[in-house]
């Protein structure tokens, strides 16, 4: 039972940062981060909040749009902390030359790990297991 509430929270956070996302608004998608948070990259770069921070602005900067979903393919909740497998599809618009644009979409499987700290779940760590680009 208590598992099922943890997941409905972590989903209605997740719902959150997805359309965070997809209005290009840094400020309320690292809403959900820890201070402490680190993301391994799929090429096995860490990065703390701070550098992950940089890059996402540099991204949402030079996106014209980006659209995002994702699904949970596994969770488990051991020590306090909320472990979850999720596959993401994201699709970005890059302005190309003055008229056109460039297409990219970015299929990966991410390793999230949310802990309750302060009363709030957040996130304290996610890595990037396996990356397609097309």
């Amino acid at each position: 039972m208590e598992t099922d509430l943890i997941i409905s929270t972590i989903d209605a956070l997740h719902k959150k940062a997805n359309q965070a996302i997809e209005n290009k608004d840094a400020e309320a998608y690292f809403l959900i981060f820890d201070q402490s948070f680190q993301f391994t990259g799929a090429d096995g770069k860490v990065l703390n909040l701070r550098d992950y921070k940089l890059d996402t602005q540099s991204l949402f900067r030079n996106a014209k749009s980006i659209e995002t979903s994702h699904y949970r393919i596994k969770s488990s909740f051991e020590n306090e902390i909320f472990n979850e497998k999720i596959a993401r599809k994201s699709v970005i618009i890059k302005p190309n030359l003055l008229v056109f644009s460039k297409k990219q979409t970015i299929q990966t499987e991410e390793i999230y790990q949310w802990k309750k700290i302060a009363g709030e779940w957040r996130v304290i760590s996610v890595e990037v297991v396996l990356e397609e680009k097309y």
